[in-house]
């Protein structure tokens, strides 16, 4: 008998994780390429130990499947916590219940122990539709895998009509993107004068902001520069000026389909914003920094804003480290939710603002995590105090991963750093944590649009 059901448990399981990757970053930060070998290790494995053990060995089971073979292609640590909490459901002592159900759903359960055909006869009377709650989400999720998939669509639609010629729409094309190059230049924020930005917030080894606040000076100002010159050759190359390269050509593509061009983006900040998204979200950036700049360090920091996100927040248990002589690498972080509408400046550590939850929301009245209300995919999350230090206040959490963008996988940097992941935050639970990890639950710094 336990046999029979786990092995069915362990099918289903196979089946789970294979579908998740439908629903984009919501499944997998990275789509990852299960194969038939992972399920028949396991298999082979789990008949292995059932052999061996007079009592079902499930902490060897979790771990050569979950850790090992399924585990073994796993490579972002948020992915691996998620693929042993959903593992966890299939290998525990409620599957041998009769009355055990999958994710709760009904029609989906472990049929009585029989012979192989009522097996596959249960399997083909399955419904023809898979709702979310199987795969652990929310209803919701069904919404952001129909937006990937068009989405996707409209993408590759637009790659067919770039690619295609047309002598007579070349004009109308060219015209339409001078006009664009045009508001934009037009509209260019002024380039933030690095020299006095410098003079003004000079390094203190007791105030790392300063730091921070330069260094992100300097970027911008490589970004906005980048803008600046590539539309200025792009019109050049126009009006006939300079030859039309490859570069300035697929500048002008990607800004006639509304996209932000490559040369943007190798010295941008993660973004996948629309260009008219882009322009404005940028603008609000420069505006951010440029008040700090005129009235000093604000008391509530824009997080969405910060080009480099994982800096900001060093600086921060920086200053805790050298004003209390404590070595940075024992300082911790507590995550308070702040209920005034104007708090003043904390003492220690930073006020941030600007995130959004996917996947929940937050209870302001129950003071928690809870589920998505019906069609709304993201909502806005409260402000947060990140309070460095060495004690760590201990209450029930879900600890959601903070994103940039919401493709969530990134790329390690040359500082160590994903390019995408910034850090943990705890916020309050009433549910089992692992109820949130199967939601696909996390905080982002940006939306999409």
């Amino acid at each position: 008998m336990e046999w029979k059901k786990l092995l069915y448990g362990l099918c289903f399981f196979n089946a789970v994780i294979q579908e998740r990757r439908l629903y984009g970053a919501l499944g997998w930060n990275i789509p990852y390429e299960f194969s038939e070998s992972d399920l028949r290790i396991s298999v082979q494995q789990l008949q292995l130990l059932l052999n061996q053990y007079e009592k079902v060995p499930f902490e060897a089971l979790m771990y050569l499947t979950g850790e090992c073979n399924f585990g073994g292609r796993v490579t972002d640590d948020k992915d691996r916590r998620l693929i042993i909490t959903l593992l966890s459901d299939y290998y525990n002592d409620k599957i041998f219940r009769d009355d055990f159900k999958f994710a709760g759903v009904a029609e989906f359960f472990v049929p009585p122990t029989s012979e192989y055909q009522d097996y596959l006869a249960h399997i083909e009377s399955m419904p023809n539709s898979t709702p979310p709650d199987v795969f652990g989400f929310h209803p919701n999720a069904d919404i952001t895998k129909n937006q990937n998939e068009a989405t996707a669509t409209f993408n590759s639609l637009l790659l067919t009509q770039s690619s295609g010629g047309g002598g007579g729409g070349s004009v109308s094309v060219e015209s339409l993107v001078t006009k664009i190059a045009e508001g934009i230049l037009a509209d260019a924020p002024e380039i933030f004068n690095e020299e006095e930005a410098q003079r003004k917030y000079p390094p203190l080894y007791g105030e790392s902001m300063n730091t921070v606040l330069t260094q992100e000076v300097i970027r911008f100002n490589n970004l906005s520069r980048m803008v600046q010159n590539s539309l200025q050759d792009l019109l050049k190359a126009i009006r006939g000026m300079i030859p039309m390269s490859g570069a300035i050509e697929m500048t002008l593509r990607m800004l006639f389909d509304g996209k932000v061009p490559k040369a943007w983006a190798d010295v941008s900040y993660p973004s996948l914003k629309p260009l008219g998204s882009y322009i404005g979200d940028l603008k609000l950036r420069l505006d951010f920094f440029r008040k700090w700049l005129n009235h000093g360090q604000p008391v509530i920091y824009e997080i969405s804003k910060f080009f480099f996100t994982q800096g900001f927040l060093t600086g921060a248990l920086q200053n805790y480290a050298r004003k209390y002589t404590t070595p940075i690498d024992e300082v911790e972080c507590n995550f308070e939710i702040v209920k005034q509408a104007n708090p003043e400046k904390p003492e220690d550590g930073v006020l941030i603002q600007g995130m959004f939850l996917e996947g929940a929301r937050w209870s302001k009245k129950k003071g928690s995590l809870e589920e998505s209300r019906p069609k709304r995919l993201f909502t806005d999350c409260p402000m947060i105090w990140i309070r460095p230090t060495t004690e760590i206040f201990e209450f029930k959490h879900y600890s959601s991963p903070l994103y940039k963008t919401s493709v969530r996988k990134g790329e390690l940097s040359t500082t160590g750093h994903s390019t995408n992941f910034v850090m943990f935050i705890k916020l309050a639970t009433e549910r089992d944590p692992s109820h949130w990890v199967k939601r696909g639950v996390a905080l982002l710094t940006q939306l999409d649009d």
